[in-house]
């Protein structure tokens, strides 16, 4: 009986952790570390949705008795009640059982994993598999429109998107730049260059593309670690003789350890 009760409630628990979930992240403002903050509402009003779909099916859907009725196809006559301690009933041995601890698997883990495991952003690694940088063409920005704005505003996407269609150093000459984001290993030149990194949100996590400005600094490996969140300043210069296919490197005059900030993805 409880084997049966488990496969068929399993989806509903399921969705049920989901919509606590949802509701749980939204209410910590963490909701943002997996959607864009834009469609925050819509993820919120579906979940409701969904809470009274889920209290609906605990509520209208009855409960199965525990026998089944099968009768004779060849020969016309009475149904027989078989029962699962009947003898004469087709049994799965050891099958139902297994299915009832694996859905049992499923349902705690997605407990752990959704309520219990803290919200995480994504990191280097996520940046390496996806190729920094390999997107600032579609990215939803004008360059033109960067030009000639106030730089103190500027993002790590607006400097990367910039550096992407302008690779004239003449162009970034005179300019301060100021950078929020966390490190990631150049794939070139790792000994040399690394980048200041944030991901760009169209959507939701799974679409982010990460964005960088790569960063001139010898050494670097020795101060700073992998996602670890730094703030540099610095100017854009042509490439001084580093292996990183970036024609235009930044060489900081201030870099240090920060912590990430409270919105750590850029839209």
């Amino acid at each position: 009986m409880l084997r049966r009760l488990i496969a068929r409630w399993q989806g509903i628990v399921l969705a049920l952790i989901g919509i606590v979930a949802t509701v749980w992240l939204a209410l910590t403002d963490q909701l943002s570390l997996y959607i864009h903050p834009g469609t925050s509402w819509f993820a919120i009003v579906m979940a409701l949705i969904g809470a009274v779909l889920v209290i609906a099916a605990f509520a209208l859907t009855p409960l199965e008795d525990d026998h089944q009725v099968a009768s004779d196809a060849s020969q016309p006559g009475p149904a027989v009640h078989l029962h699962e301690h009947d003898p004469t009933a087709p049994r799965s041995v050891g099958s139902g059982t297994i299915r009832a601890a694996l859905a049992a698997a499923i349902i705690v883990g997605a407990s752990l994993a959704l309520l219990v495991l803290p919200p995480a952003t994504l990191t280097s690694a996520a940046a390496a598999q996806r190729s920094i940088n390999s997107e600032t063409s579609t990215l939803d920005q004008d360059a033109t429109a960067l030009v000639g704005g106030d730089t103190s505003s500027f993002t790590v996407k607006d400097w990367a998107v910039l550096l992407g269609q302008s690779p004239d150093a003449d162009f970034f000459a005179g300019r301060s730049i100021d950078l929020v984001g966390f490190v990631s290993s150049s794939p070139d030149d790792p000994d040399n260059v690394f980048y200041v990194t944030r991901f760009v949100v169209t959507h939701c996590a799974i679409d982010a593309q990460p964005v960088g400005v790569p960063v001139y600094l010898p050494g670097w490996a020795e101060r700073f670690e992998p996602d670890q969140w730094v703030t540099a300043s610095g100017a854009i210069v042509p490439n001084p003789g580093s292996s990183s296919a970036e024609p235009l490197l930044l060489t900081p005059d201030e870099i240090s350890v920060t912590d990430q900030p409270e919105q750590p993805y850029v839209y």
